[in-house]
């Protein structure tokens, strides 16, 4: 980190299982940072300061940076309050509820000369450049990706990821949609879709999806959140002159495709923090919003089905 003398002071906003098994961990693992509040009114972090408000963090902990890891529906506020004070901003993913508020963001950021960065955990797995590389030599003739876990598992009683806003299927799916705007080099469009959307519930629980790059690559992609088998996070890419090439367990294994399969079991968050720090010793942001602009086009082109209400 280009020999800084003294630790970014950051604090955390959200104290949700993501800060707590993700963030917190790498934090501490991270020479540059040094994490010194959370704010949330429903939950705390043990050995770490609480404060009542986000106004309170930002000044009372001389933060020079804040990781918000709320739910997506209030991070614009929160993350325009803490541009604003002048405060370098990481998101968790999706970095907002909607594509304009992404925009607007990137225009505080900038006008306030800090770094936003809107980190796609699965964008930093660590299969992900072993894909780009063998997506760089093969040129795809087709992908197919299978996103199907058990909702009850891995999101019990998180109510908001069922509002709108919240994406409902579309919060993992988004994993996969980021993993291909990082691994194709050219830009992908939503043909079609479907949603499935339980009757007491706003947002999706299964959907699927038919996209293209700019050069007539097809890709279908299912996503379902009522699957209690093995759970499976796939991506299947078929190249024009070698067999598929295999992104499994939400690009932390690389395997088929006349490459050697690498199996790598390292976190995403190390590596998020490595670059969020870079990011600020240069001065830049990093700021992507393709998945998130997929997402609604989904919304935008999908069909929607009425299915069984979903109950915990």
């Amino acid at each position: 980190m280009g020999g800084r003398l003294a630790r970014l002071r950051i604090g955390l906003v959200g104290a949700g299982k993501i800060a707590r098994d993700q963030h917190v961990p790498a934090i501490a693992s991270d020479e540059a940072f040094e994490l010194v509040g959370v704010v949330d009114p429903a939950g705390r972090i043990e050995g770490v300061e609480s404060y009542v408000s986000l106004e309170d963090l930002l000044s009372g902990a001389n933060t020079a940076a804040v990781a918000v890891c709320t739910p997506p529906q209030v991070r614009y506020a929160i993350a325009r309050a803490a541009l604003q004070a002048g405060k370098h901003v990481l998101l968790e993913k999706p970095p907002a509820a909607t594509v304009g508020e992404l925009e607007d963001l990137t225009r505080h950021a900038r006008a306030a000369g800090v770094t936003l960065f809107t980190p796609w955990h699965s964008q930093f797995a660590p299969a992900i450049p072993a894909a780009k590389r063998w997506i760089e030599t093969h040129r795809p003739r087709y992908i197919k990706v299978d996103w199907r876990e058990d909702v009850r598992r891995w999101h019990p009683g998180q109510q908001w990821i069922w509002e709108p806003g919240g994406l409902g299927v579309f919060d993992p799916g988004i994993n996969a949609l980021s993993i291909l705007t990082a691994i194709l080099h050219e830009p992908i469009f939503v043909t079609r879709a479907s949603v499935e959307v339980p009757e007491n519930r706003a947002a999706p629980i299964a959907a699927e999806l038919t996209l293209s790059t700019a050069r007539q690559t097809r890709i279908d992609a299912v996503f379902d959140w009522r699957h209690t088998g093995k759970q499976t996070w796939d991506i299947a890419v078929e190249g024009e002159d070698s067999d598929a090439m295999l992104l499994s367990m939400g690009g932390h294994r690389i395997s088929g495709g006349g490459i050697a399969a690498e199996n790598a079991l390292q976190g995403e968050y190390p590596a998020i923090y490595r670059h969020f720090g870079e990011l600020i010793e240069s001065g830049a942001s990093d700021v992507r919003g393709d998945p998130l602009r997929l997402v609604a086009d989904a919304f935008m082109m999908a069909r929607r089905s009425v299915v069984d209400p979903f109950m915990e």
